[in-house]
């Protein structure tokens, strides 16, 4: 794979050349409106008068942006550093357009023990949904300790994102609770303990997080990013700088150059093969790595799947850190859900993977989206974090295990909810042609060292099925019961695809 990575980064100069310098929020000064914002139904009473459609009347570009609010109290009696507050939370109130929720606190390393129930107003209709739980373990999906991802001054810990669709209010509350309380809530079975320990202190510097994913259009690439402190001037949306529309140019032109051998500069899907012809691919991309024996043996490669890339789902390549992050190769596959609810349309999936990156690079302070490739419920696969679909990028998904893996996550929560049959069959193409590529049997096992989890401590070697869930790696119910289940069944068809 070395040879790929170095023919690729010599495109990369001359392919700045075949896109425009200057990001649409300066080529697009005078753009009118788009339809389907001037369509947009008019604000309820108490919607700030500053809405998206407002918003993006004066501002060209519509590349998403995030509201951060502080939670306040809820309880009447106020918090004070000896007795902090076990519940906090808004009041129901208007916001701005947004799409997607989380909540986030300073420290990374604190857990929120706890319940996180928000309610929103859906902007077409005005109608208020019920009371949504909002996953709170989250802190399994992460790059590793000791990484300078990790080690940044930048992350905070969070719940898991929730996608709710085009909403303009919002309510929410924040509840501690004791780990008896919370197993005894979440299994239905009571522990059996009459006086149950006092809920802990909540996490400090709560806030909601709020994510607009912007408009569906693949050439967006401004940032409207919001303040993190209410009522300040938002220094990001500020003129854009020449420099900063050359560096604009640089990032979108290395995350679509770095495709250069599998699909045209610009592409927004890389087209799928055939077996043979992934085969084919597979002895052209990566012949100094592989040994004479190999380059006789059968390759067993999976045909390559159509991936729709980054530019495809309209990702701002302006939001991440510049530059790509590699490990050594590809041993193993680990399967993940995004726990952000099953209540999207396989038409908002470009919308809803936006917010996902916008939520793990603005809020959770990560360099990119922390998983591979995602997945949606009709069997359609993305490209996740830059650095190119067939190189061993280096993730952030499986706290302890993101070196010489690969993350893949299915949009969605499937703790109870069956995955469809589109999605599993996904994984298992996916696999068989990404695995293949590395030369691994996808119903084999393999061996990793942990960089240290809740369930395999630091630099032990753990055995491990090549295509894994994310609870094999760390004590977590990700990717769920019912998609768990799943994965003998991806394993089997995976090694068919291969021609195994």
């Amino acid at each position: 794979m070395r040879g790929f990575l170095a023919s690729s980064i010599g495109v990369t100069c001359a392919a700045a050349l075949a896109l425009p310098l200057t990001p649409p929020a300066l080529a697009a000064t005078a753009s009118p409106v788009p339809a389907a914002e001037a369509a947009r139904p008019a604000p309820h009473a108490g919607t700030p008068a500053t809405t998206p459609s407002d918003r993006r009347a004066a501002e060209p570009s519509a590349a998403g942006s995030t509201q951060s609010l502080p939670l306040e109290p809820l309880s009447r009696d106020r918090a004070t550093p000896s007795t902090p507050a076990t519940e906090q939370g808004l009041p129901r109130r208007a916001v701005r357009h947004f799409s997607l929720v989380g909540v986030v606190w300073d420290d990374p390393d604190a857990d929120l023990h706890g319940r996180v129930q928000v309610r929103t107003r859906a902007a077409g209709t005005g109608t208020w949904s019920g009371w949504q739980d909002v996953e709170t373990h989250n802190a399994d999906h992460a790059a590793d300790p000791d990484t300078p991802e990790r080690a940044s001054g930048r992350v905070r810990g969070a719940t898991a994102p929730l996608w709710v669709g085009d909403s303009d209010g919002v309510e929410l509350r924040v509840r501690s609770e004791s780990d008896d309380s919370e197993r005894t809530r979440s299994t239905g079975h009571a522990s059996g303990t009459r006086n149950l320990p006092a809920a802990p202190p909540l996490p400090s510097g709560l806030r909601l997080e709020l994510v607009d994913p912007g408009e569906d259009d693949e050439t967006s690439s401004g940032d409207e990013e919001e303040p993190r402190a209410a009522g300040g001037a938002n220094a990001e949306t500020s003129a854009l700088t020449e420099t900063s529309a050359l560096a604009w140019a640089s990032a979108l032109t290395g995350a679509s150059a770095i495709h250069a051998d599998l699909a045209p500069l610009g592409a927004t899907e890389i087209a799928a093969l055939n077996r043979a012809e992934s085969e084919q691919e597979h002895l052209a991309l990566g012949p100094g790595e592989l040994t004479e024996r190999q380059l006789r043996a059968k390759p067993y490669v999976g045909p390559r799947p159509g991936i729709v890339t980054r530019r495809g789902w309209g990702a701002n390549e302006g939001l991440r850190e510049s530059g790509f992050r590699y490990t050594k190769k590809v041993k193993a596959a680990f399967v993940h859900h995004t726990a952000s609810g099953n209540n999207y349309r396989c038409s908002q999936v470009p919308s809803l993977i936006r917010s996902i990156y916008r939520y793990h690079v603005k809020s959770m302070g990560w360099r990119d989206i922390g998983y591979n490739f995602l997945i949606d419920k009709c069997g359609k696969i993305y490209e996740g974090r830059a650095g190119g679909v067939a190189k061993p990028v280096l993730g952030a998904h499986t706290l302890g295990f993101n070196s010489d893996s690969m993350g893949i996550a299915v949009l969605g929560s499937y703790g109870a909810t069956k995955p469809s049959k589109s999605a599993v069959k996904a994984v298992a193409r996916l696999t068989a042609w990404k695995l293949g590529l590395y030369q691994v049997n996808p119903k084999g096992k393999t061996t990793l060292k942990s960089a240290g989890s809740n369930l395999h401590r630091k630099g032990k070697k753990v055995r491990l099925n090549v295509i894994s869930g994310h609870r094999d790696g760390f004590k977590t119910e990700c990717p769920g019961r019912k998609l768990y289940g799943k994965l003998s069944s991806a394993r089997s068809k995976a090694a068919h695809y291969q021609g195994r």
